[in-house]
This record gives C-alpha cells, sequence and structure tokens, in this order.
C-alpha cells in the first residue's frame, strides 16, 4: 500500500510540473501556474463559496448515485432471471444506453422544469441503463447450485437473496458502483450548467462566461479531489471486503 501510494504521489507531482513548465510558455489567462489555482481554491474555501456549492453537488451526486444503484439493480436482476422480460426490454436499455446524457437533462427541464426533480431525473436516467447491463450479466452468471440448495433447505426468498444471491452479485455491485460515482458527478456538472443556480457545474458556467480559467481549474480541481477520496476511503475498501470470500 505505501509504495502504490509513493507511485501515485509521484505521478501527481510529475502532473504538476508539467503543468507549470506549460504554463510558463503561454499566457496565464490561457492557463495559470498551480500557485495561482491554489491561491483560489484557497481563498474560495475560507469564504465559504467553495465549500457551499460543493455540498449541494455532492448532494445531488449522492441521491443520484444510491436511487440509480437501487433501481438499476432490481431491474438487472429481473433482466437476468426472466429471459422473457430480457427480450421484452432488451431494446430500450440499448435505446437508453446510447442516448446523450446532454439530450436527456434538456428534455427533462423542457418537460418538468427547472426543478431539482428534474436535474435528479435526467441524472438518474442516464446511469439506471449502464447498471442495469452490469447487473443483469451478473443475474445470468449465478450458481445454480446454490439456489437448489437454498430450494431444498427452504431458507426463504428474502434470506435467499440476502445469503445466496446478493454475494454473487457484489463483484457486479462494486463495478457498477465505481464506474457510476465517476460517471454520475460528470452528469450532475452538466445538468447544473444547464439548469440549476447553486452547484460546481453552475459556477463553472459562470467562470466560463468570464473567461475565468483559474476559476474553472479550482472549483473543478477540489471536487475531483473529494469524488478521489470517496473512491479510496470508501469503495476500494467495500470492494477489498466484499470480495474477500473469493480468497
Amino acid at each position: 500500500m505505501g509504495r502504490r501510494l509513493g507511485w501515485q504521489f509521484l505521478s501527481f507531482l510529475s502532473l504538476v510540473l508539467v503543468w507549470q513548465g506549460l504554463a510558463v510558455m503561454v499566457p496565464a489567462a490561457t492557463l495559470p501556474p498551480p500557485a495561482e489555482v491554489a491561491a483560489v481554491l484557497v481563498k474560495a474555501l475560507l469564504k465559504g463559496d467553495l465549500g457551499h456549492h460543493l455540498a449541494i453537488t455532492l448532494a445531488r451526486v449522492l441521491a443520484a448515485f444510491f436511487l440509480a444503484l437501487g433501481l438499476g439493480t432490481a431491474m438487472g436482476i429481473a433482466l437476468g432471471r426472466w429471459r422473457g422480460l430480457d427480450r421484452v426490454f432488451d431494446a430500450w436499455v440499448v435505446f437508453f444506453l446510447n442516448l446523450p446524457a446532454l439530450v436527456t437533462a434538456i428534455l427533462c427541464f423542457v418537460w418538468f422544469g427547472l426543478t431539482e426533480g428534474a436535474a435528479l431525473a435526467a441524472v438518474v436516467l442516464n446511469k439506471i441503463p449502464s447498471v442495469v447491463v452490469t447487473l443483469r450479466e451478473g443475474a445470468r452468471a449465478l450458481e445454480p447450485a446454490y439456489g437448489d440448495l437454498a430450494d431444498l433447505y427452504r431458507i426463504g426468498r428474502w434470506r435467499c437473496l440476502r445469503h445466496v444471491v446478493l454475494p454473487q452479485l457484489a463483484p457486479y455491485l462494486m463495478v457498477a458502483a465505481r464506474s457510476g460515482l465517476a460517471l454520475i458527478w460528470k452528469i450532475v456538472l452538466v445538468v447544473e450548467l444547464l439548469g440549476r443556480s447553486d452547484g460546481i457545474g453552475f459556477k463553472l458556467h459562470l467562470f466560463f462566461q468570464g473567461f475565468d480559467v483559474a476559476g474553472i481549474l479550482a472549483y473543478s480541481l477540489a471536487f475531483i479531489l473529494v469524488v478521489q477520496a470517496i473512491e479510496l476511503a470508501v469503495l476500494a475498501p467495500l470492494e477489498r471486503k466484499v470480495s474477500r470470500w473469493r480468497d
């Protein structure tokens, strides 16, 4: 673990050095140096503006994440277990899987107005299909013998789901969760840019209008660091824990 963190730190340091080198060769308005971006980030953090908009965006990301993961998991298991349902809805899954996030966001805002519900719906609708595809494959890969044993001992449907089905689906759930977090926060920023008056995406839109590259980089880096912290502190350890039974 220590060696891995060391390599990651060296990689990050190399990126900062390359950034600094490029910043020297171009105007500061085009690519501000790391020190200037860091100063903007610290100032926004002390002022409270960054924390306010960061918390709002993070709340949207988490709400959309759990909704999409829950609904997508239920739908994926159903399609993976019952071929009739899969034949009926497979074309719809493919359709929504290829529907651009921008189109979904625009349609949700046009149909439902510039509301929080419309923003959340746009994000969830974009993520559900990929969760469905992942969990459908997991449901198809379930070991039939375990299900037969559960039926033999009559342990009940819910206990079977908890102790037989979900442990086998755990790797697929983690794939859906990790890829979902990486995708959802990007969609949330697009949705906020289009139709919300708060959040990181809204602030990026304001910085874009003012050609403020330092502000764009500062707020983007702040949110990326938060998402990366969630990945390292929550999802990665959870994946190791749920995969321990395979060792």
